[in-house]
């Protein structure tokens, strides 16, 4: 068939009737997408001020938060296409099938993600705690749906999966408000026991950093066969307790130097051949 300016026209008139019957549809589809969004965004912020308002945990505001704007959102956008005449129902197998295509696919985002959801709702950790967990001591920066964000002394980020993370150990720095170092002196059989004692007691006692209640120990924990063990247990706050560990690091050392009290080093015996 030739094409003739008639045959263009008619076609043209055709498109530009359906067009002004499609309209309607098109244009309250718009404005329902464009109010939608503008609404949701409300919802979320007074959905977020009411949660920090119940003092709720940072992360799990944040995280529910989340799951609520996406979920409004995939409601929205259902509501936009089925308005527009799209038939939802096979859009929403179509939808059901992505998903488990994607969850198949994505099993260990899967695990992190509910390794995630114990994390935050049973809170073995928060963020600003100090933990020991695979292999890493460092603080908690951020808490993510998929992985843990910690930062080191050293100021290093490091990145640890959700799931291996709930399911290992992990050891909380940072839960309790006091905590007690452990300390081990080696002194000579030449030195006398108490001054040595006295004079760790001296140290600890005039520091104000060192708790009194618990009261710090001192005490003789082994006779090995080239030195006396002394066990240091002061306690501390957990925000003071690396300059605790060290400042009587520092000045034990000091005043045994003053008074003559020699530290015994260690002494690796050798094994005797036949």
């Amino acid at each position: 068939m030739m094409l003739t300016i008639d045959v263009v026209s008619n076609y043209a008139n055709i498109y530009f009737k359906e067009f002004l019957s499609y309209s309607p549809k098109l244009i309250s589809a718009f404005v329902i997408l464009f109010i939608g969004l503008y609404a949701i965004r409300i919802i979320n912020r007074l959905i977020r001020k009411l949660m920090i308002k119940r003092e709720l945990d940072p992360t799990l505001t944040k995280f529910l938060a989340d799951i609520l704007l996406w979920t409004l959102r995939i409601l929205l956008f259902v509501t936009f296409i089925s308005k527009l005449g799209i038939e939802t129902s096979s859009f929403v197998a179509i939808l059901g099938a992505m998903g488990l295509a994607i969850g198949l696919s994505l099993q260990g985002s899967l695990s992190n993600f509910a390794g995630g959801m114990l994390i935050i709702l049973f809170k073995p950790f928060k963020v600003g705690h100090t933990i020991e967990a695979q292999g890493v001591f460092a603080t908690v920066s951020e808490i993510q749906i998929f992985v843990t964000k910690l930062t080191t002394a050293n100021n290093q980020t490091v990145f640890i999966p959700n799931g291996i993370l709930s399911n290992g150990t992990i050891t909380n720095y940072s839960l309790e408000k006091n905590r007690r170092a452990d300390l081990l002196f080696s002194i000579s059989y030449e030195s006398n026991i108490k001054q040595a004692k006295d004079l760790i007691l001296a140290i600890l006692n005039n520091n104000p950093k060192v708790l009194q209640n618990p009261k710090p120990e001192v005490f003789v924990k082994n006779l090995t066969d080239s030195a006396i063990q002394l066990a240091v247990r002061p306690w501390a706050k957990s925000e003071d307790f690396g300059e605790v560990f060290t400042e009587t690091l520092e000045s034990c050392k000091n005043a045994f130097d003053s008074a003559g009290i020699a530290f015994q080093p260690f002494v690796k015996e050798k094994s005797q051949s036949n």
